[in-house]
């Protein structure tokens, strides 16, 4: 039998992770700085210390422009080869379960220094899909998941739906009889459930998920904005005869991919973006990709493209992305116009989710009593203006947007009423 104050709840997101346990019946959140409960699901290996930097510190490692590699949304890779290849990082060769597993050890270590409590079991949050449903591997993901578990030090974890978590903390029991659908964007996937409150908890009538979030966002934004001042577009001459020949795009699809960066900086990539300088019809944007590569800037341009979008999204009239990190002075206007163009598809994908989400559950959209949004992506306007014609008599909620499927996880984790998922 599990003891109160042994299970941790954990919401391992591909930007934001956090953590907390059940203590006298009140949520407790781990803090990982005075007010801060959630941490940034970030690395930065240091070549100097040959120190592993985790959260803020990796942040602030990038920003400062210290000598090492940044990682970032590495909850994309599960399920994938990359995910049990070796890669030779600082003094070890590692794999991305050794190196996921050191996130959650740290996560474990920081809930055990501050409760006293040892965790030796976690009920971890995880998307309804990680690929698509249907897809091999989605059971390999959530595998390699637990496996990052279990190398990290807990002894056994049970995985739950993040929506259905968030749903589990939307104090549903108030409104008893009421229909909810939780809307949950997070960096990686685009995750719905709907239900149906009761007296003495909730009722899930359906789970629907898409690999959908907001590093596709940054993606699209950076492919149409940012890529085409590093070359994308650009036409080369040919290296023999005469002619034009398109530049290849593989290259800035990878550089616009958070999860990709790291793989750029390879000498074969440093020699054809030169050599694509050199025959480029534009030699001027064609070098500032070789100014990436060489000066390793990709999450320097990706994090730039990341405020810009936000910026953006809240309106403002000055909403730029500021490159000057390849280029003093260069910056993109992205006014809110630009930013709904470039993610009107993701719209149109997020309003079919919802829609399929009340197919499988037998509801028709204009029962739904409230809508609750979960996760930072969900806070882009393309979200809720997507889902609101779905669902066109419910209240739009975005209360507990961060700390949702945590604080879900966290009361379900003592509930008695999870069992442990096996492969």
């Amino acid at each position: 039998m599990v003891q109160h104050g042994n299970v941790l709840g954990i919401d391992f997101g591909t930007s934001n992770s956090a953590a907390g346990h059940l203590y006298r019946g009140e949520v407790r959140r781990i803090e990982w700085a005075p007010g801060q409960t959630t941490i940034p699901t970030t690395f930065f290996f240091d070549y100097e210390t040959r120190e592993t930097l985790i959260g803020e510190p990796a942040n602030a490692a990038l920003l400062h422009g210290r000598d090492g590699r940044f990682m970032r949304a590495l909850k994309r890779v599960l399920g994938t080869g990359l995910m049990h290849e070796q890669r030779q990082i600082l003094n070890a060769r590692v794999t991305f379960v050794d190196i996921v597993a050191r996130f959650l050890r740290h996560l474990k270590a920081r809930a055990e220094a501050q409760t006293g409590l040892t965790f030796d079991r976690a009920l971890s949050g995880r998307p309804v899909v990680f690929h698509a449903a249907g897809d091999p591997r989605e059971a390999q993901a959530e595998n390699d998941l637990r496996a990052c578990y279990m190398a990290a030090g807990f002894r056994d974890v049970a995985f739950m739906p993040e929506p259905q978590a968030a749903a589990i903390a939307s104090k549903a029991t108030e409104r008893p009889g009421e229909i909810g659908l939780i809307v949950d964007i997070g960096g990686g996937t685009s995750d719905f459930s709907l239900f149906r409150a009761e007296r003495d908890g909730i009722a899930v009538l359906a789970n629907h998920g898409l690999r959908l979030g907001g590093t596709d966002f940054d993606r699209a934004i950076s492919l149409g904005q940012v890529m085409p001042l590093l070359g994308k577009g650009t036409s080369l001459r040919k290296a023999i005869g005469p002619g034009l020949t398109p530049a290849p795009v593989a290259i800035f699809n990878d550089l616009a991919t958070w999860e990709k960066i790291p793989f750029l900086y390879t000498a074969q990539n440093r020699r054809m973006a030169a050599e694509m300088t050199r025959q480029a019809e534009r030699p001027d944007r064609m070098a500032r990709l070789s100014e990436v590569l060489e000066n390793e800037l990709g999450h320097e341009v990706a994090f730039a493209v990341e405020r810009g979008k936000i910026a953006a999204n809240a309106d403002r009239l000055d909403a730029v992305i500021d490159l000057a990190e390849v280029e003093p002075g260069l910056s993109v206007p992205l006014p809110g116009a630009a930013l709904g163009a470039g993610l009107a598809p993701f719209g149109s994908a997020l309003a079919d989710g919802a829609r399929e989400t009340l197919r499988r559950g037998g509801i028709d959209g204009a029962d739904v009593g409230r809508v609750i949004y979960v996760g930072g992506s969900s806070l882009m306007q393309i979200v809720s203006a997507s889902v609101r014609p779905v669902t066109p008599r419910a209240a739009h909620v975005f209360s507990e947007v961060f700390t949702a499927v945590t604080d879900g996880l966290i009361l379900a984790s003592q509930s008695g009423g999870w069992q442990t998922a096996r492969p």
